[in-house]
Parts: C-alpha cells; sequence; structure tokens
C-alpha cells in the first residue's frame, strides 16, 4: 500500500470560520470549495477537508457529529515561542499558554472559531530527574 496524501476531514459548524483562520494564521491554502466544504493544503503538512456540520455527503449516523475531542498537534523544528507570539500579536487567543514537559515536549494549544484545537510542539531535551 502506498499513501500519496494524508488529510484530516473536521465537521464544524461555521466551514468559513476556519478555512479563514487556518489560512490566515497557519499558512493552508484553499485548494477546493464549495457549499458547505473546503480543502486546505500545505506542503509540510497534513491536509484538512471543513465539512459543515448536517451535509449530506456523510452517511446519516456522522452529519450531526462535530470535530470535539480531538487535537491537530503539528510539530515545529524550531521557534515555538516565537509562533506563539506571532498568533498572540495577530490576535489569536493562547487557550493553553507556552509549557514544557519533563520528559521534553515544549507546548502550546490555540483554538479555532469553532471550537477545533490546534496544539503546536516542540521537541527539547528533556529535564534530568
Amino acid at each position: 500500500m502506498q499513501f500519496t496524501a494524508s488529510t484530516v476531514s473536521l465537521t464544524v459548524d461555521d466551514v468559513t470560520a476556519s478555512q479563514e483562520f487556518f489560512t490566515a494564521h497557519l499558512g493552508y491554502t484553499l485548494q477546493h470549495a464549495a457549499d458547505g466544504f473546503a480543502s486546505l493544503t500545505r506542503p509540510d503538512a497534513v491536509g484538512i477537508v471543513l465539512l459543515a456540520r448536517g451535509i449530506q455527503v456523510l452517511p446519516p449516523e456522522q452529519r450531526d457529529q462535530h470535530a470535539s475531542g480531538l487535537i491537530l498537534a503539528f510539530t515545529l523544528a524550531s521557534g515555538l515561542q516565537e509562533q506563539e507570539e506571532r498568533l498572540r500579536d495577530a490576535g489569536v487567543e493562547i487557550t493553553m499558554p507556552l509549557r514544557q514537559e519533563p520528559w521534553g515536549e515544549r507546548l502550546f494549544q490555540v483554538t479555532d472559531p469553532n471550537k477545533v484545537i490546534v496544539q503546536f510542539v516542540e521537541w527539547v531535551t528533556p529535564h534530568t530527574a
């Protein structure tokens, strides 16, 4: 089996709001759009498909679900603190401030207008006991 791409599909209440968030703040590009649908791409990250809650293309049991309980995480090679500052300066609410875990994970989170949690991670040398 050979994959050609990876995409995460998120069911949201307001496709346009999430589309604008991901394109304005995270460097995604709109690839395709239709009523209740948007496909976003970025060459160095997973693709994102946004579907309006209730859209008929989904099976009936999935139509009213919402992208909750999901954390969309992006790992950065460096510059995590600068990205947190950039997003804050752009008016994005930081919903979990930058912190470092003992196992070497530095991270912070923002939340898009549809309550999709986006986490940014940078790995560093862990604290020693």
